[in-house]
């Protein structure tokens, strides 16, 4: 069970290392055929901002790598528990303020890596 937390673990970093990418960097490029719902001429001036949302997903991507480089196994769980609670939350609220799919890309694989971290301990 040990492989498939890490793996998870890692597809979830991974997620949000893309999502710092396009929101710090691609905001006006990858940002407008993410958020369809926006209209065009609002990405030049949210640009700032996306980039700040990025930095986040850039935070939450660097603690979930933390977490599988801890030697100690009960820190290294803890770390995990956290970070995998911080992205839930995060897509859950992301799922009720901007979309729906949200929740299935970052809030779900979130509570599917959490849930088998804790039926692991």
């Amino acid at each position: 069970m040990q492989i498939i937390i890490t793996v998870l673990i890692i597809i979830i970093a991974l997620e949000h290392l893309y999502f710092m990418y396009f929101e710090m960097f691609a905001w006006e490029t990858i940002g407008k055929k993410t958020f369809k719902s926006l209209p065009a001429h609002l990405f030049t001036p949210t640009k700032a901002l996306a980039a700040n949302q990025g930095l986040y997903n850039g935070f939450l991507a660097a603690g979930l790598v933390w977490s599988l480089l801890i030697a100690d196994t009960q820190w290294q769980w803890n770390v995990a528990i956290f970070f995998l609670s911080c992205v839930m939350v995060a897509g859950i609220y992301g799922a009720i303020t901007a979309s729906k799919k949200i929740f299935f890309v970052q809030a779900l694989p979130a509570m599917l890596a959490l849930l088998l971290l804790l039926l692991s301990k």
